[in-house]
């Protein structure tokens, strides 16, 4: 920062926008980028109170600012396309090559391949829900299709998988016909809020978070609603400190303005007070997993970062380039420092009963190597 002393209030007044911004344009270097983050995130969490004492203050002109992020139907067509249409071959890139999925990975050795740990992870929530080939899987959130094209094949069960991202519908469509796995599986482009029927099961993975803490709740009562009564949800969600989540929900910053527009990060306790406000679900299930994702975005990162020759030739220019290093650093940084973490959550109707075998435990991480790995990179 030296040599550009206007970045320091620049930092006062968009603080990680300007951080983020900064860097794409060259405007400070670092040998770590990751490291330097952490420390970030860890003088973030210290600013906490002072910020929880100035929100109500504050509150009025949050409001204002952040009224163009609404996810309207509309406004989060529009918010999704900003990000995950900005083109298949560059997520290719750097997501694993066999399940393309775009949420945390489950690692039970840091020396797992990220391919490794997705397939788990995707095996863990097929067994979590119980699916069988008498069973209709709804997915809210496709992605590029991964999880529904690996619980049909491996199942044999029925999929409705919607998607309100242009790029990734036609992706996932033309992944199923490879498979051969149209009769089991269906693709729609469907805000959550238009679809109707009820399935037997309901998994949505790491899609909460462009839902806007505005619809929280009505998110969770469309997924109640849209379950039979023996029914299965299962939630995997980035989360935020239960102490910070009031301050957040409303702030302009680098993740929700230049990465994910409309983006914000729920609390446990926040998804639990929908829940029990909304629905009829019942938690029987929680587990922490975010020192796997931090070993999910460093294999992203190192990915990303090893195919600039080829993002070139896409005609990604270096300020992208460097915008999406400083986001899967950010993030790294803060799951790292359990700034933010990613939890899988099971809930039930009120007619299931059993104990799958599946189940997220009771907050518990990912294992303990991996939690050990991380404190080991996170040193260097």
């Amino acid at each position: 920062f030296g040599s550009n002393p206007g970045i320091y209030a620049k930092l006062c007044r968009s603080k990680s926008i300007a951080l983020g911004e900064s860097y794409a344009v060259r405007g400070w270097e670092t040998d770590d980028l990751p490291a330097f983050l952490r420390i970030v995130a860890r003088d973030i969490r210290k600013a906490d109170p002072v910020r929880r004492f100035f929100a109500p203050f504050l509150l009025p002109f949050q409001r204002l600012n952040t009224i163009g992020m609404l996810n309207t139907r509309s406004g989060a067509r529009s918010n999704i396309s900003r990000h995950y249409d900005l083109g298949n071959e560059m997520f290719e890139l750097f997501l694993d090559h066999e399940t393309m999925m775009y949420s945390s990975a489950y690692y039970e050795s840091p020396t797992d391949t990220l391919e490794q740990a997705q397939r788990r992870r995707l095996e863990r929530i097929c067994d979590a829900l119980e699916l069988g080939p008498g069973d209709h899987l709804l997915e809210i959130g496709t992605g590029w299709g991964g999880l529904a094209v690996h619980a049909a094949s491996s199942r044999g069960c029925r999929v409705t998988t919607t998607t309100i991202s242009r790029e990734q519908q036609q992706y996932a469509l033309a992944r199923v016909r490879a498979a051969g796995l149209e009769d089991l599986v269906t693709v729609l482009d469907s805000d959550y809020r238009d679809l109707t029927g009820t399935f037997d099961k309901v998994v949505s993975l790491e899609m909460i978070e462009a839902v806007g803490w505005e619809w929280f709740d009505t998110y969770f009562r469309h997924c109640s609603r849209l379950l039979e009564p023996d029914g299965l949800f299962f939630l995997q969600a980035i989360v935020i400190d239960d102490s910070a989540y009031e301050t957040e929900k409303r702030t302009k910053s680098f993740a929700n303005q230049v990465i994910f527009p409309g983006g914000c990060l729920p609390s446990v306790s926040s998804i639990q007070r929908s829940i029990a406000k909304r629905t009829d679900l019942r938690t029987i299930g929680l587990e922490d997993i975010s020192a796997s994702y931090v070993l999910t975005l460093q294999a992203w990162r190192e990915r990303f970062e090893k195919a600039t020759e080829r993002l070139e030739e896409l005609g990604y220019d270096e300020r992208f380039r460097r915008t999406w290093s400083f986001y899967l650093a950010f993030s790294e940084a803060g799951f790292a420092e359990t700034r933010i973490r990613d939890v899988q959550m099971l809930f039930a109707k009120p007619r299931w009963s059993g104990a799958p075998a599946g189940a997220p435990e009771a907050a518990t991480a990912a294992a303990p190597e991996v939690g050990s790995a991380v404190a080991t990179r996170g040193g260097r």
